[in-house]
């Protein structure tokens, strides 16, 4: 879900008190086929210094899939073109959100799968509709998350009214902006858009490896399209049965959890960081540290939203623990506010590219299935989770809170079980805080002849093409000929492998400097959590 929704054409302002919206299902009268062979891509060079055979193109596809004949959008794709002389046809690669842009990760899957593998597909990058060099493009409010916002913890009536009037503002300006487009952001839209893409392929079927909300994304194809599926691997799964609204309310609790980790790694190396060798002192150093910065932000910058909105990439990926420490360290000690700054701007800070995913995986979010419409139940189930997974919940809610008042009707979530796939391969890991386990195991039960493997342990998300050499090899060997590993039926998973160690702390000079080091991940799995957008 980028680190970080549509219309609200003559709304009100206010969140608070709104009738239920009907869940439509227009959508479902959709035509089930193509309805005309696109026209080919044509295909042009975007070489990069790191991925010097990229290509890239576009294709048209209709906004409203029910009207094919009518108004028509224009999608980004790209490509590494296959070398073997035995090709398996397109591999199309998602990187989740929604409002994830596509177009890079082609690059880093080529060159990160074995070159034997990697060498018989198309690997095919794209920009779903809204996102990044797609046409159009949304940006609902520029600047939406400008430093500083107002405090995620609503413990006064004026704090909980700034905020909601802030989601209800982005609302409306949405529906003001794109008001024509918001009807058909929807994950069964991007969908059908897939099977536009493989036609103007010329290609009888696809492959597909999807991350996070990319693995909601690609089971939705399948249930669309299940013939037109040659291989389905999907990394880090998104739990098909509380889409959206429960599933985010999930999301906090396992949050909690990574955050947790996080401190408790802090504590083990506290001879380099010096907040304490206990947990529960750690938490106590971070409590004071968003007490400050919520009566005087870090250089002016660094409020407690823009500071939750910091640490919440560790969450994602433990690779950052180290840079995040530095900060955490050189505020809480020493009063130092650059280094927090410097890991604001470098892991949280939305730009116009951020404000684009933003809008996309709201609008789509908030399209896709029923949210409440009655603030009353946001602020009871958000306390509720507070007082259990304090981190997360209040910025979590305040994230997605224009759904509360979205101008579009919802539609009905599809149900994904399916019968008629050729095996699908699911990878997960354990402590997964995006998409919790559960979900995975949820989706291994839904579609039939599938394969579960599961890093145990583990709890970063996105696991394949990031440096685990055992994940890497079942995705290689799916990938190849299709094979899954099978378990003995005495539990889940199919299959299991080892977590990568955890991250090694900064040198203590470096700590004691305030120093940022510019990297903090650990080779392929910086690059690969550099291209999958937070929050999906």
């Amino acid at each position: 879900m980028n680190r970080r929704a549509l219309a609200l054409c003559g709304a009100a302002a206010s969140v608070a008190v709104l009738a239920p919206a009907a869940p439509s299902s227009a959508v479902s009268r959709a035509p089930a086929e193509a309805p005309a062979v696109p026209q080919a891509i044509r295909w042009s060079d975007c070489a990069t210094t790191a991925y010097p055979t990229l290509q890239c193109g576009t294709v048209k596809v209709p906004l409203d899939h029910a009207r094919p004949d009518g108004r028509r959008i224009t999608l980004a794709l790209s490509r590494v073109p296959h070398t073997a002389k035995s090709p398996l046809g397109p591999l199309l690669v998602n990187p989740g959100g929604p409002g994830g842009s596509g177009l890079s990760l082609a690059g880093h899957v080529a060159a990160a799968l074995p070159k034997e593998v990697a060498s018989r597909y198309d690997v095919i990058g794209f920009d779903p509709r809204g996102v990044g060099r797609s046409e159009p493009a949304l940006d609902c409010r520029p600047g939406h998350f400008a430093a500083v916002r107002p405090d995620t913890l609503p413990l006064t009536p004026a704090v909980e009214r700034a905020n909601r009037d802030r989601a209800a503002a982005f609302a409306t300006a949405c529906g003001e902006r794109h008001g024509d487009l918001l009807p058909h952001l929807d994950t069964r839209s991007a969908a059908r858009d897939l099977d536009v893409i493989r036609a103007a392929l010329g290609a009888p079927r696809i492959s597909y490896l999807g991350y996070s909300y990319g693995t909601y994304l690609g089971a939705v194809y399948a249930k669309l399209f299940p013939e037109r599926v040659r291989r389905l691997a999907l990394d880090s799964a998104v739990g098909p049965d509380g889409v959206w609204y429960e599933s985010n309310l999930a999301q906090d609790h396992a949050f909690e959890g990574r955050h947790r980790a996080f401190l408790a790694w802090v504590a083990r190396h506290d001879a380099v960081y010096g907040l304490g060798g206990d947990p529960a002192g750690v938490e106590r150093a971070w409590s004071r540290m968003r007490a400050a910065v919520a009566a005087e932000p870090a250089g002016g910058t660094v409020g407690p939203a823009e500071l939750e909105d910091t640490f919440l990439p560790g969450g994602y990926y433990d690779g950052y623990w180290p840079r995040l420490a530095t900060a955490f360290a050189a505020y809480a000690k020493d009063g130092e506010s650059g280094p927090l700054v410097t890991a604001y701007r470098a892991l949280a800070e939305s730009d116009a590219s951020g404000d684009n995913g933003y809008s996309v995986y709201t609008a789509v979010q908030c399209r896709d299935a029923a949210w409440p419409r009655r603030w009353n139940q946001w602020r009871a189930d958000t306390w509720r989770v507070h007082a259990k997974a304090p981190f997360l919940a209040w910025n979590n809610a305040w994230y997605n809170a224009p759904c509360a008042s979205w101008p579009v009707p919802p539609l009905t979530p599809p149900d994904v079980t399916n019968t008629k796939l050729p095996p699908a391969l699911i990878l997960q890991a354990t402590g997964d805080a995006a998409t919790p386990y559960e979900g995975a195991v949820s989706l291994h039960r839904k579609l039939r002849g599938s394969s579960l493997v599961v890093e145990e342990g583990g709890g970063n998300h996105g696991v394949t093409l990031g440096g685990n050499a055992c994940l890497d090899r079942h995705l290689a060997r799916y990938l190849a000929d299709g094979t899954v590993p099978r378990g003995s039926g005495s539990g889940e998973a199919d299959a299991t492998c080892a977590p990568l160690p955890e991250p090694k702390p900064e040198p203590k000079t470096a700590v004691a400097k305030g120093s940022v080091p510019d990297t903090a991940g650990r080779g392929q799995g910086q690059a690969l959590h550099s291209l999958l957008p937070g929050r999906g």
